[in-house]
C-alpha cells in the first residue's frame, strides 16, 4: 500500500555545524572551534545513520546531503564513512544526489578529490557575493578571488554544482545587482540560489540594526524590485525559478530540496538536526540535541533524539501546505484532503485566484510569481 511521503520520496540530511567564523547574518546552528576530532565524528554520525536506517529497512534513497555549518572543513575519509553506513539497510536509487555545501576558503583540489572518491556528485558553494567589499560586510573570509578558483576547481570535479548569492544587501542598487547576476549566471553551470537579505533575531546583524548601527538596507520596494529583476534575467538564462529562491535548468533541480517542498520523508542527523519519518503508517517530527558536544555524547549513548513527536492529518497537511506552495508546480488538493480529513477552503482560494495571488487547475494549486512573494501571508488563509 502507498504511504503519503513516496509521493515526495526519502532522503538523508547530514549537519557538521563547524565553521572557520560565525557570519553576522546567519541563524543557523553553526560553532566555531579550534580541534574536531573527526574519526569521532565520523563513528557517531554513522551510528545514527544506522540507527534510522534499521527503522526504515530497504527504502530507496534518493538524496543525501551535507549541510551546515561548512561540510567542505570534513575530511573525506568522515564523508566516506557517513555515506558507507547509509549502505546497511538502504537501497541507493540509481540516479541518487549526494550533495555537500562548500566555502570558497575551505576548497582545496585534493580535498573535492577526495569527495568525488568518496560518492559525492553535486556541490553547493556559499559565494553570497561578487564583490569583495560586500563579502568583508557580510563577514566573509574569502574575497571574490578565491570565490572564483573554487568555482573552478568544483566544476573540475563535479558535473553539478550550484552557488549561493545574498542580494538586497547593504547599499546595493538595482543595477549593481543586475550586474553581478548577470555575471554569476555567466557563470553558473545548472543552478543558482538567490536569498534576500533578512535580518534574523539572535544574529549579529539583528543587534547591530537593533542599536542603528546596520544602516544602507534597502526598502520593501526596492528589494521587490531586486526579486523580479532575479526572474527576468535567470528565466532569459534558462534557469527559471522552481522554488521562491532557487532556479535551475529543466532537469537540474536539487533532487534533495523537493523532498522537502514535495512533502516526503528525511532523516535528519547531526547537531540541530530535524527530520520527517514515517513508521508503521505514522509521520514523526524528529529534533536532535542543539549543542554539538551533547549531541555526540547522545550519539555515543545510542540516539542524539531530544524530540520524536507524532504529527496529526492536521499538522502533516498544514506542512505540505507550507512547502509545497513554494514550488512552482504547486501542492495537490486531493492530497491535502487526505492528509487532513477536509478540503481546502474553496471560496478563499476564489478570492486569491481573484487577486492574481494563485493559481488553479483541476486538483493543483499554485502561487503566481506575485503570489511567492507574500506566501506568508496566503498560508495562514489556507490552513485546516
Amino acid at each position: 500500500m502507498t504511504e503519503d511521503w513516496q509521493a515526495g520520496g526519502f532522503g538523508l540530511y547530514v549537519h557538521w555545524p563547524f565553521c572557520e567564523a560565525k557570519c553576522p547574518y546567519c541563524d543557523f546552528n553553526s560553532h566555531v572551534t579550534r580541534f574536531i576530532d573527526q574519526d569521532r565524528w565520523a563513528k557517531a554520525l554513522a551510528a545514527e545513520v544506522r540507527r534510522y536506517s534499521a527503522k526504515t529497512k530497504g527504502r530507496v534513497l534518493r538524496s543525501i546531503f551535507f549541510g551546515g555549518g561548512t561540510p567542505s572543513l570534513m575530511l573525506p575519509e568522515t564523508v566516506n564513512a557517513v555515506l558507507e553506513a547509509t549502505r546497511d539497510d538502504w537501497v541507493w536509487a540509481n540516479d541518487i544526489e549526494i550533495s555537500l555545501e562548500a566555502n570558497p576558503r575551505s576548497v582545496e583540489a585534493a580535498r573535492f578529490r577526495g569527495f568525488a572518491d568518496a560518492g559525492v556528485n553535486r556541490v553547493s558553494l556559499g559565494v553570497q557575493s561578487l564583490n569583495s567589499n560586500d563579502l568583508r560586510r557580510l563577514g566573509r573570509l574569502h574575497d571574490v578571488d578565491e570565490a572564483r578558483a573554487a568555482f573552478d576547481i568544483a566544476r573540475n570535479q563535479f558535473d553539478r554544482v550550484s552557488f549561493d548569492l545574498i542580494y538586497a544587501r547593504q547599499d546595493q542598487s538595482l543595477e549593481a545587482w543586475r550586474s553581478e547576476l548577470t555575471e554569476a549566471l555567466s557563470m553558473a553551470v545548472d543552478h543558482l540560489s538567490m536569498y534576500q537579505l533578512t535580518i534574523e533575531q539572535g544574529t549579529a546583524f539583528f543587534d547591530r540594526a537593533q542599536r542603528g548601527k546596520l544602516r544602507g538596507l534597502p526598502g520593501e520596494d526596492l528589494g521587490a524590485d531586486m526579486y523580479d529583476l532575479t526572474q527576468e534575467l535567470c528565466d532569459a538564462a534558462g534557469m527559471p525559478a522552481y522554488e521562491v529562491s532557487n532556479h535551475a535548468r529543466p532537469g537540474a533541480e536539487s533532487r534533495h530540496n523537493l523532498i522537502y517542498w514535495n512533502y516526503g520523508d528525511y532523516v535528519g542527523v547531526g547537531p540541530g538536526a530535524h527530520g520527517r519519518v514515517t513508521l508503521g503508517g505514522q509521520k514523526y517530527a524528529t529534533v536532535a540535541a542543539m549543542q554539538p558536544g551533547k549531541w555526540i555524547e547522545m550519539a555515543e549513548a545510542g540516539s542524539a533524539d531530544v524530540e520524536f513527536e507524532s504529527l496529526t492529518g492536521d499538522d502533516q497537511a498544514s506542512e505540505y501546505i507550507m512547502m509545497g506552495l513554494r514550488i512552482l508546480d504547486g501542492i495537490d488538493t486531493a492530497r491535502v484532503r487526505k492528509l487532513s480529513g477536509s478540503a481546502l477552503p474553496q471560496d478563499e482560494i476564489d478570492h486569491l485566484i481573484d487577486l492574481g495571488l494563485l493559481w488553479q487547475n483541476g486538483a493543483t494549486l499554485g502561487a503566481t510569481p506575485r503570489g511567492r512573494l507574500v506566501l506568508n501571508s496566503i498560508i495562514p488563509e489556507l490552513m485546516p
